[in-house]
């Protein structure tokens, strides 16, 4: 048998694909050794394990020795890579590119290491979840999928490596582009609609492409939610226009990205008045309600990934989707590709994930949830965590000695550099696969608002908000408290904040002046981080934000109830995040002023300078 490092996994061959799985997640803890020892026998003599290992590659040391690190402890390592010292800092294997990361750090992208083996474990990652599907959906190859992908900016570094998201970098590789042809996985959407930068022009030819081929679409989907539901808003603005494209088989003349345009012309080879009436007919409907099945009858299920901060949006796609499944298939990240779900069509309540023991080696920091607040658990046996430049003793377990019911942290070492690094993804074990644990993703660790690939957490929230409150005490108003909450009724979500003030002073006006406020909303914007500020501006996938401004006393009514549902007197501080439907009532009955961001806040690619 090959390596279990490095599988192929061929998607035609169902049977042969399930039992890989299986020798997989039977074999968990031999896996994990070998993925071990096999990262630690390559990067052995790496600057960085040298400096821990003294060039050994003993498993035990490896535990003792090396800590358990944050992004900011690796980052001075990362960035000298990127400004073109060699790849052996961190990695025996060259870096090919930089992965930004969805995470900030001082505002900007974190910068994940890949490799060009790391695409081929991607690719057999993919081809694993297309028998998974099999296994539970008849006649997948019997028609095409209309996924909605996009592509994002890049930039170069110092070093000339590229610096991308993780999708973007797998989609302009030849892995994706030179795909060999799989009856399974056929889309609607030419590559060159995918790979267009101009988001706009981008997602309007895939919509075309999926409208005109509507009788062979048996899935659709994104990767996220919240990007499929913008999809659907895009569909209700430029209906008009998509059907009179379809009418007249010709293209609207400001789609001038030339492979974009040759594509979706191969597809509106002749005028079709009669879908263009049938759609416009579903369209111009009373509801949307349902609106999948009536354009794209022969849907299977919507593959969005809906755990997480995306569950928020599930009565907004159980509203559009007409009954159909909403599949969860995957768990990845920048860092790494991590596992699938074994149970597509689970209730997105129920999925949970099974990590694969090839992908990279996992260890487990316990956390304690008490009253919906993670904390961390330290006790003195096990390993050694870096914080604020101490090391402190922790307890880490392994991929196999996790317990059912128990709250992890998620720490991986890859083969692409990264040792024992912490994810911030918080998971529960909610039981096994063979021996192959299964999580249900929890939530990222300290993030409190994410309306779509954005994660603000409350220390960021606190520096915004800080800099928007200056602007008020000139006039002689203080902000006294605040909290907020992702308010996904609308698409594209916006970030809402709740202000309670009071005056100080002779101060007779009751609330600022609108001007003002709304000078509030921008800077809270403009000091927010770079994944955000892309969101308003490039991705127009976060609205506007607004604060709403409450009565005195508000917030005290927000501690009684929270007390009411068990929290502490003594130890009740205010949540910087609203989840709670009945608190978010409170709060909205005693709204006595709104005002949104007129402005979009600055952004461009960040730029690495030379150090």
């Amino acid at each position: 048998m090959p390596s279990r490092m490095l599988l192929s996994c061929d998607p035609h061959d169902n049977e042969a694909a399930l039992m890989l799985l299986e020798d997989l997640t039977t074999n968990s803890n031999q896996v994990q050794l070998e993925v071990l020892e096999e990262i630690l026998t390559q990067n052995a003599n790496t600057e960085y394990l040298r400096g821990y290992l003294d060039g050994h590659s003993d498993k035990g040391l490896f535990k003792k020795k090396v800590p358990i690190v944050n992004y900011e402890d690796i980052k001075p390592h990362i960035e000298r890579i990127a400004n073109g010292e060699p790849s052996r800092i961190i990695s025996a294997q060259p870096i090919t590119e930089l992965l930004t990361s969805s995470g900030t750090s001082g505002g900007q992208p974190k910068l994940m290491p890949s490799t060009a083996e790391d695409l081929d474990r991607k690719t057999f990652f993919y081809n694993l979840l297309i028998p998974v599907m099999n296994k539970y959906v008849d006649g997948l190859d019997q028609g095409k999928g209309m996924y909605l992908l996009f592509i994002k900016p890049e930039i170069s570094t110092p070093s000339g490596l590229m610096a991308r998201p993780v999708l973007t970098s797998y989609y302009k590789s030849s892995n994706f582009r030179n795909r060999p042809f799989n009856p399974f996985n056929v889309y609607t959407s030419p590559d060159e609609t995918i790979l267009c930068l101009d988001s706009k022009q981008s997602m309007y030819c895939q919509l075309l492409c999926g409208l005109v081929q509507r009788d062979e679409v048996l899935r659709v989907g994104a990767v996220f939610a919240s990007a499929f539901l913008r999809a659907i808003k895009f569909l209700e603005d430029h209906r008009r226009e998509l059907c009179s494209n379809i009418r007249t088989g010709c293209v609207s003349d400001w789609i001038t990205d030339p492979s974009c345009r040759n594509a979706v012309s191969s597809f509106l080879s002749k005028p079709q008045p009669d879908l263009a009436d049938f759609i416009e007919f579903e369209c111009n409907g009373e509801s949307w309600e349902g609106i999948i099945k009536k354009l794209w009858p022969r849907t299977k299920y919507i593959e969005v990934i809906v755990t997480g901060s995306m569950a928020q949006y599930i009565p907004t796609l159980e509203f559009y989707s007409g009954g159909l499944p909403l599949v969860s298939t995957m768990y990845a990240s920048s860092e790494c590709y991590y596992g699938i779900n074994l149970k597509p069509l689970s209730k997105p309540s129920d999925v949970s994930y099974t990590l694969l023991p090839n992908m990279a080696y996992f260890e487990f920091l316990p956390v304690q949830k008490n009253n919906g607040e993670v904390t961390q658990q330290v006790q003195c046996n096990g390993g050694c965590i870096k914080k604020e430049g101490e090391r402190v003793e922790i307890e880490v377990v392994g991929l196999v000695d996790v317990k059912v019911g128990h709250y992890y942290e998620l720490v991986v070492t890859t083969f692409t550099g990264l040792y024992r690094y912490r994810t911030g993804d918080i998971l529960m074990v909610t039981g096994f696969y063979n021996n192959a644990p299964q999580f249900r993703f929890v939530q990222r660790r300290n993030v409190v608002l994410s309306i779509d690939t954005d994660k603000t957490n409350e220390e960021d929230l606190l520096k915004a908000v800080t800099q928007a409150k200056l602007l008020l005490e000139p006039y002689g108003f203080l902000l006294t408290e605040y909290t907020s909450y992702a308010d996904t009724s609308s698409i594209p979500g916006h970030y809402v904040l709740f202000w309670e003030l009071k005056t100080r002073g002779n101060n007779d006006l009751s609330e600022p002046d609108h001007t003002i406020m709304e000078q509030c909303c921008s800077t809270v914007e403009e000091s927010l981080d770079s994944v955000y500020r892309r969101c308003r501006r490039r991705d127009n996938s976060i609205g506007p934000l607004e604060i709403r401004i409450v009565k005195p006393g508000t917030f005290d009514a927000l501690m009684d109830f929270c007390v009411s549902q068990g929290s502490s007197v003594n130890q009740y501080k205010t949540p910087r995040c609203i989840k709670s439907k009945e608190a978010i009532k409170i709060l909205d009955s005693r709204v006595v002023g709104k005002v949104f961001s007129k402005k979009v806040p600055f952004w461009e690619p960040f730029k690495m300078e030379t150090k």
